[in-house]
C-alpha cells in the first residue's frame, strides 16, 4: 500500500526557503543570460538540489541553523506511531547528511536503528541485513537510497519510508522492493 503524505514548513523553515528560492531565481537568470540556457544545468541543477535540502532539513544547506524540521517531525511521529503498531520501518534517504539528524531524534527516543551508507563494507552489510531482519528490537533501517537500493533482503520491515522523494522513480521502486520481496509475509506500507 503507497501512502503519500505532504508537508508544510514551519515558519523559520519557509522563510529560509523562500529567501533561497528568490536568490537562487536571480543567480540561475543571470547564469542564463550570460552562457544561456543550455551551459546553464549544473547551476540550475544545484539549485534544485538546495532547495530540496532546505525541504528535507535546513541544516543540510545552513550550518548555523539550529531550529527543526517540519518533514523531521512529521517522519518521527510516523515512525513512533508505527512501533507501537508493532511495524519494522526502512527508512531511506538520498542524503547521508540527513542521517546524523535522524539519528539524533532516534537516540532521543531511545529507539534501536541501524545505518547503512555506501561506507559500510559489503561483510558489516550482510551482517546488518541479518540481524535487523532477526532482531524484533531493530525498529528501524536507515538507508542511503544509492547504497541499499539493490541486492538486499529485508523482508524483517513491512514499512517503507522515502525521506526525500528521488529524481528517479525507478531507483525509489527498487529500494522499496528490498522490503517487498520473495519470503514477505505481511502487507507492506509505503
Amino acid at each position: 500500500t503507497i501512502t503519500v503524505l505532504n508537508n508544510e514548513m514551519g515558519e523559520e523553515q519557509r522563510k529560509l526557503y523562500l529567501s533561497y528560492l528568490a536568490q537562487a531565481k536571480q543567480e540561475v537568470a543571470e547564469q542564463i543570460n550570460i552562457n544561456g540556457f543550455e551551459k546553464s544545468h549544473i547551476q540550475i541543477l544545484a539549485a534544485l538540489t538546495r532547495l530540496r535540502q532546505i525541504c528535507c532539513h535546513p541544516g543540510l544547506f545552513f550550518q548555523d541553523y539550529h531550529a527543526g524540521s517540519s518533514k523531521l517531525e512529521q517522519c518521527m511521529e510516523i515512525i513512533e506511531d508505527a512501533i507501537q503498531s508493532g511495524h519494522k520501518i526502512l527508512l531511506f534517504s538520498g542524503y547521508t547528511a540527513m542521517f546524523p539528524f535522524m539519528e539524533e531524534r532516534l537516540q532521543e527516543k531511545n529507539i534501536a536503528y541501524f545505518k547503512l551508507t555506501g561506507a559500510t563494507k559489503v561483510d558489516e552489510r550482510i551482517a546488518l541485513v541479518e540481524e535487523f531482519n532477526e532482531n524484533p528490537k531493530i525498529k528501524v533501517f536507515l538507508i542511503s537510497l544509492k547504497a541499499g537500493g539493490t541486492g538486499l533482503n529485508l523482508t524483517g520491515a513491512d514499512m517503507v519510508i522515502h525521506y526525500d522523494p528521488w529524481w528517479n522513480l525507478s531507483t525509489e521502486n527498487q529500494a522499496t522492493d528490498r522490503a517487498y520481496r520473495i519470503g514477505q509475509k505481511n502487507n507492506v506500507q509505503v
